[in-house]
This record gives C-alpha cells, sequence and structure tokens, in this order.
C-alpha cells in the first residue's frame, strides 16, 4: 500500500502488521544488490522510489510464502508498476475521485479508463456505486478484455459444468449497499467511522468471498436474493448479490483499523481528528465525519470550546476548492505548515522528500493561508454565524501590511478564523497544543511567536476547555502529526 505515515515499513505488511526492520533491512539491500548487478550497463539506472519497493514487496511476499497478497494500486492502474500481475484472483475499483489529474486525465471518465486497466481476462472485477458515466467507462474496460466465463463463481444458473455469469459479456459487478448484509435489527458495526467506509466495506466484502471461493473454503454463507428495490433500471452494470456474512467476516468489519483514516486521539482537553483526505469527494466525507464526531463529543459546561483546521496540500491539487468545503466547519483558527516534521529532516528519513524543497513548500503554505483568508471574507455576509471582521472594535480588524487578519486581544472566543503558518508540524502542533498535551511539549517561551494572533490565540487556547483539532488534505501530513502525536508508531 501507499504512501506510508510514519515508517517506509508500513507498505509491506504481513499479516496486517509492518514487516520488522532486521527482514526490511534483509529483502532491501538482497533486491538492490540483485539490481544493481543485472542493470543496463548503458543506461545504467535504478528503479525509482515506487518502483523499487514494489518490486521489494512481491520478492518478499514471494520468500515468506503469504497465502494471499492484497495490492493497491499506486496511482491510476493502467501504467502503474503494480499491474504485472497477469491473472489476479480478483480485482477491485472503490469510489473514484479527481487527483493525479496531470497524469491520469482531468475528469472522471479519463480517470476511470485508467482505473480500469487492472482489469484481466477471465478474473472477476467489483466495484461500488459511480456516477453514470465514469460506471460505463469502467464496463467498457471489462469488455475490452473479453472476458465471458468465470467457473466456479456461485451465482447465475447452472449451465454445463460451470456456472455462467449473470452478464454473458462483462465481468463487473456493482457491489449491493453494506444495508443488505445485515440480517433484520443487527447493524453491521464498522472499526473505520465515516458513512464512506460503508461502501468501502461492502467491496472487502465480495473481494474477500471471491478469494475465499476460489481456495474452495466452505461455510461462505448463501446468497441472497437482491432487493427489487435495489435494482436500477438501465444499469449499465449488474448487481453482485448480498450474501449471509460469517462470524469471521462480521469480527473483522469490527475490528478493521487503518492509521490516519477518521482517526480520533484524546489527549485531556485537546482532541486530534485525523484524516488523509486530499480530493474534493474525500474532504466532502471528511467534513460529514468531523461535524459529526466533533458534535458527539461532551460539550465543556462554560462553553468554551475551540476548533483548529491543520492543512497541506500536496501536488497539482486544488487548494482553494478543498478549503472551500472546510469553511462550514467553523474553524476558529486554521494553521498551515508543510509536510516536514522537523524544519531539520536529518533525523526523520522515512519522512523526507526529495521533491520539494522547504523554500517551495512555504510558499503553498502562505498560498494557502491568503485563500483561506479570502474565503472568510467572501463568506461574510452569507453565514450568520461570522460577523463582518472588517469593522473595527470587533474582534478582528485588516492588517494590511500582513495580507490577513489580526486578532485584536482580548476576546473571550474568536469568531472567524485567523490563519497561521508555521514553518514545520513541530512548531504547528506545539503551538495549537499549548502544553497540554501530554505527547507534545510547551511552546518556546515568549517572542516565538510575535505575530498577534498566534499570542491571543495561544491565551485562548490555554483556557478553552476543549480543543477540536481536524489534521487533513494530505496523508503525509497525517503522517507527520501521528509521528509526534504517537511516538510508539516510530518504535
Amino acid at each position: 500500500s501507499s504512501p506510508h505515515l510514519v515508517q517506509v515499513r508500513e507498505r509491506i505488511r504481513i499479516n496486517g502488521q509492518p514487516i520488522s526492520k532486521d527482514l526490511f533491512n534483509k529483502y532491501f539491500w538482497l533486491v538492490y544488490n540483485r539490481l544493481e548487478e543485472t542493470k543496463d550497463p548503458v543506461h545504467a539506472s535504478m528503479p525509482a522510489y515506487f518502483r523499487f519497493l514494489t518490486i521489494m514487496a512481491f520478492h518478499v511476499f514471494l520468500q515468506e510464502k503469504v497465502d494471499l497478497a492484497v495490492v493497491e494500486v499506486g496511482i491510476g492502474g493502467t501504467y502503474d508498476c503494480t499491474n504485472i500481475i497477469r491473472t489476479p484472483v480478483v480485482c477491485g475499483v472503490s469510489s473514484l475521485g479527481i487527483d493525479h489529474t496531470s497524469i491520469l486525465g482531468d475528469t472522471m471518465e479519463k480517470i476511470a479508463w485508467q482505473k480500469g486497466g487492472i482489469f484481466k481476462p477471465g478474473v472477476p472485477a467489483f466495484t461500488v456505486a459511480q456516477p453514470e458515466r465514469p460506471l460505463e467507462v469502467l464496463r467498457e474496460r471489462a469488455q475490452e478484455r473479453k472476458v465471458s466465463w468465470w467457473q466456479g463463481c456461485g451465482w447465475g444458473v447452472p449451465h454445463g459444468r460451470g456456472l455462467s455469469l449473470l452478464s454473458p459479456q462483462c465481468p463487473l459487478y456493482l457491489c449491493p449497499e453494506l444495508d443488505d448484509f445485515e440480517d433484520g435489527c443487527r447493524v453491521l458495526e464498522l472499526g473505520l467511522a465515516g458513512a464512506h467506509q460503508r461502501s468501502n466495506a461492502a467491496l472487502a466484502l465480495q473481494l474477500a468471498r471471491t478469494w475465499l471461493q476460489r481456495r474452495g473454503c466452505p461455510g461462505l454463507g448463501e446468497l441472497k436474493e437482491v432487493s427489487p428495490s435495489t435494482e436500477l433500471v438501465g444499469r449499465p452494470v449488474p448487481l453482485a448479490p448480498a450474501f449471509q456474512l460469517t462470524d469471521a467476516m462480521i469480527q473483522g468489519l469490527r475490528d478493521t483499523e487503518w492509521l490516519g483514516r477518521t482517526q480520533v486521539l484524546s489527549h485531556g482537553p485537546v482532541t486530534w481528528y485525523l484524516d488523509g483526505a486530499h480530493t474534493t469527494s474525500s474532504i466532502q466525507a471528511c467534513v460529514r465525519w468531523f461535524r459529526q464526531a466533533a458534535l458527539n463529543q461532551d460539550k465543556p459546561h462554560d462553553g468554551s470550546e475551540v476548533r483548529v483546521l491543520l492543512f497541506n496540500v500536496t501536488g497539482d491539487r486544488d487548494t482553494a476548492a478543498l478549503l472551500k468545503l472546510l469553511v462550514p466547519c467553523h474553524f476558529d483558527y486554521a494553521v498551515f505548515c508543510p509536510n516536514f516534521t522537523e524544519v531539520s529532516v536529518a533525523n526523520n528519513a522515512d519522512q523526507q522528500n526529495f521533491n520539494v524543497t522547504l523554500e517551495n513548500a512555504l510558499t503553498r503554505c502562505l498560498e494557502n493561508q491568503r485563500t483561506w483568508t479570502q474565503l472568510l471574507e467572501e463568506k461574510v455576509g452569507q453565514d450568520p454565524w461570522l460577523p463582518s471582521p472588517l469593522r473595527v472594535g470587533e474582534l478582528l480588524q485588516p492588517a494590511p501590511a500582513r495580507g490577513s487578519l489580526v486578532l485584536v486581544p482580548p476576546a473571550p472566543r474568536p469568531l472567524n478564523s485567523p490563519a497561521l503558518v508555521f514553518p514545520c508540524l513541530a512548531q504547528a502542533l506545539r503551538w495549537v497544543a499549548q502544553g497540554r498535551d501530554p505527547h507534545l511539549a510547551a511552546p518556546a517561551a515568549s517572542g516565538a511567536h510575535p505575530h498577534p494572533v498566534a499570542s491571543s490565540g495561544a491565551v485562548l487556547l490555554r483556557e478553552a476547555a476543549t480543543v477540536h483539532v481536524l489534521v487533513t488534505g494530505s496523508l503525509h501530513l497525517v503522517g507527520g502529526a501521528l509521528r509526534l502525536l504517537d511516538p510508539a508508531l516510530s518504535q
């Protein structure tokens, strides 16, 4: 899987656990030396980072004799270096979103074409509910593989020695909703929060059952009739039937953990909400989850709750579009910083990015700060929650020299979101926590934050009964935050 959050070993897991440091070291040098010995003497190049780790992962799985390898593509699918498996057991395509547009294309249809490149002749494939046209593209990509039969599927009607597919020309199936797997009043519990994870769970169930069938495992649960209400007229892709879940499947859904995805860390008065969303669709899902999760937290009796956004993006993503979706969360502060844990990356090799300089990263953070401020100014007058920040004598007044809004102390609680930029994650987190998170050291002595917003905000953060912090926009940002907030992950 990719990317990793804290340590590169997370990408190669066996039985859910990252391979050990010794095992990683052993196979890294074995693969590296073998490639070094056999590389083209003319071009004399080694595989790039992701390609090398993909080769290494396959080698690890072969040498360790795993029963099953679950491989997540890096970017796209068609031209991704993971897409060299000629006959996988089953393929799955989760919910599509606009991302990596410079590589995959700038429309959902183009991205669907890239994702459908993992389909293989004779191999069943599943997807979840998608917009109509991208779903049609996935169907066309499946039909290009000219698959008409899959023996032992267990669906359809008997025909000769095997069973025919529900559609003779399409190996691609749409997963039913997770609700269709529930029996009566029993509600399936998911270890991952967020409504969008139910779609992922439904896909995981179909992929797991397909592999178990191929292995001839008994007791998989009988298929259920698809209710008429789920049948869509003119559906371009046939609907896979739901089935009765085994106890192991139910427990698997309940016990699933995935760091950095709708994750909540409660550290005393400071609660951290971490989600690596970085597309418009995933940010929308993140906002729905955060607002509900924050709502479910116990409210302080005096109402002194402060909300903080910690945000950064990478690549060619539309920052303004993502930030606009976060405005309705009513953050009191928006904090922007690069994905670097510390200004110096000497002791942080697993999270070092040679493609981005600190200067470039900080420039983007300053652009994000300006964008956030502009979005708030546009929001004034449209949302009664937000008072006008431009009237002198209110809580906020303009600071033209700095190009941002400056909080004028004293104030019991800000009613608009001043935006701050820090050079690294460690400084940003320490300022937000103000010494109230036992995992983080207190910020430096006075004088380190001469900006009026930072100084005044520090008072409010120290005195608030609860502080809710949403960390989102980049999985690398979330990974850096986790490295500081949960030191055990670095062991």
